[in-house]
């Protein structure tokens, strides 16, 4: 019985949608543009909190120093740094080591250094540690024991950088939110104005309905279910495009910084999930709204 009812509501809903595909396909556009902005910016937090976590698993604290002191001094530098229990490794980088490491990074700029008599860039200690083995608190005090020493010219803390991305990550959340929500929102509207169109159209079937004794639910079932499948469709819209700027920018295809890092990784399947449960529960909220504002001509 369930099943035939709803088979119903289902052909119902082809043959209305057929009927006015135009003005259907109107609100799929609407509601797949939303999800698609919605799905950018849940697919760029999502591959940059992944990053994150994995920066802050390899962050450092890099102590730089003054070269004429390193020769007497380096030694109290190094017992101050490997003191603390979260500290895990101290990694001494000679002067030469640090020339070596910058023009591997940055070859381009290797002629830069050719005729200097002195080495260009610091000595310094990469200081490995644990900041779950200690409070922001004591590793504050440390590392301005740290910058008060004599022989320490900088002192580098890898989570400064890593707290402005996690701001920049939260930022991006909440603009997606409030972009793909006014953009649902007109999605909603459309659908509900389609629906109510053809709810009109129907008036005249839906009076004969009502006097050889059809329930509410049975009238109103299929145009629950059109809503629910505009959304439905808007949401495999979007999810396609999403795939397809996914493949444009493809990490294996691309050395950009927006390809290794920002879309690395597509959405999870509990994403792509959400994305269409979000566009079905948008069409039939329009669904609902039309249907209680135009009573079906009661």
């Amino acid at each position: 019985m369930l099943a035939r009812i709803l088979g119903y509501f289902f052909s119902e809903a082809a043959v209305s949608l057929r009927r006015s595909w135009k003005v259907s396909l109107v609100a799929i556009v609407i509601i797949a543009m939303s999800l698609f902005i919605g799905g950018t910016f849940l697919l760029l937090t999502s591959n940059l909190t992944r990053v994150v976590e994995n920066w802050r698993g390899d962050a450092r604290i890099v102590v730089y120093l003054t070269a004429d002191k390193v020769a007497r001094e380096d030694s109290q530098v190094l017992q101050l740094a490997s003191e603390p229990p979260w500290v895990t490794a101290v990694e001494e980088i000679s002067a030469t080591e640090a020339r070596s490491r910058f023009e591997a990074t940055f070859p381009s700029v290797r002629e830069l250094f050719k005729d200097w008599k002195e080495e260009p860039l610091p000595p310094s200690l990469e200081i490995a540690f644990e900041a779950e083995g200690a409070d922001d608190g004591q590793l504050d005090e440390w590392l301005v024991s740290l910058r008060a020493h004599p022989s320490v010219v900088m002192v580098d803390d890898d989570r400064d950088w890593l707290r402005q991305l996690e701001a920049l990550i939260a930022i991006l959340t909440g603009l997606g939110a409030v972009i793909g929500l006014v953009l649902l929102t007109a999605a909603i509207f459309t659908i509900a104005s389609v629906i109510r169109l053809t709810a009109y159209l129907y008036r005249d079937e839906i009076e004969v309905m009502r006097l050889v004794g059809a329930t509410e639910l049975y009238i109103r079932g299929p145009f629950y279910v059109e809503g629910v499948v505009q959304g439905l469709l808007g949401g495999l819209l979007a999810i396609a495009a999403l795939y397809g700027g996914y493949v444009v920018l493809n990490p294996k295809a691309s050395t950009t910084f927006l390809g290794n890092v920002l879309v690395d990784r597509f959405l999870s399947p509990e994403a792509l999930v959400f994305l269409l449960v979000i566009g079905s529960v948008a069409g039939l909220l329009g669904a609902v709204l039309s249907l209680r504002r135009e009573e079906l001509g009661q």
